[in-house]
């Protein structure tokens, strides 16, 4: 199962000011990044910096003051049907099962159901969900409702997978546990991600690429290959170079906190 098309997404010198009480405040500054088809990119950075501003304006939710969000080149005009997101929280509706949670953005839309229901069924089965697609939220545990919520941004084939701190809320063990799981669905499926993290490990276990984001304003202060070889598994995390890798971001990461 693999994305239909593939976009090369590009923030360009995109600043981000907001109007408060206490007058403007300037999230992003020019701000600028590439992530190439097919590549998982993570963002690294401190409380504060614009990481869920990114997240809005990759997914069309706001606009930036200045610059521009582009796809394959080309200013984004509103939200697009080619860009999942995943967030920290399922959010998943307690009243429908998991495979009618994973057919909303479908439903919503006003695309056809019965049309979706064979790839609704084999994401389901990809994140190792197809014995639970008619439980309801309350009958799954933390991180399969997380793999349901993975599986809704994965319905509508997208070529951007936006993911905003997806693993935040859940224990260490499991988090853990989907790291590698999200590795093989990205491996089978090979969206370009945008995976917004505060966890090192996260970062470097998953990315191609870490983006080290400043404090606020945000900007890029460093933009770090990650040179392990895939696929990865709980034997990287005690390599030498796992551990190298984490200590230079580590570095970078505590110079950014105010």
């Amino acid at each position: 199962m693999r994305g239909s098309s593939k976009r090369t997404l590009g923030l360009r010198d995109v600043s981000v000011s907001y109007e408060s009480r206490r007058g403007p405040v300037l999230a992003l500054e020019h701000f600028n990044l590439e992530v190439q088809p097919s590549s998982f990119v993570s963002v690294l950075g401190p409380s504060g910096c614009g990481k869920s501003t990114l997240v809005k304006l990759v997914s069309g939710l706001l606009k930036p003051t200045t610059g521009a969000v582009c796809f394959d080149g080309k200013p984004a005009v509103g939200a697009r049907d080619d860009v999942g997101v995943a967030f920290q929280q399922a959010a998943l509706l307690p009243w429908k099962t998991a495979m009618e949670n994973v057919l909303l953005p479908i439903r919503v839309t006003g695309q056809s159901v019965q049309a979706a229901l064979p790839r609704a069924r084999a994401l389901l089965e990809l994140v190792g969900l197809e014995a639970f697609r008619d439980r309801y939220p309350f009958e799954l545990s933390g991180g399969m409702q997380q793999r349901v919520s993975v599986a809704r941004s994965l319905i509508r084939d997208p070529s951007i997978l936006v993911m905003d701190e997806p693993f935040a809320a859940l224990d260490a063990m499991t988090r853990e546990n989907l790291m590698i799981e999200l590795q093989r669905i990205w491996q089978e499926m090979k969206p370009s991600v945008l995976f917004i993290t505060h966890s090192i490990q996260e970062a470097v276990f998953l990315s191609d690429r870490v983006i080290v984001m400043s404090g606020r304003p945000g900007r890029v202060i460093e933009d770090v290959a990650i040179d392990l070889p895939r696929p990865r598994d709980r034997h990287t995390l005690g390599t030498p170079r796992f551990a190298e890798l984490s200590a230079q971001l580590r570095d970078m990461f505590d110079r950014t906190d105010p």
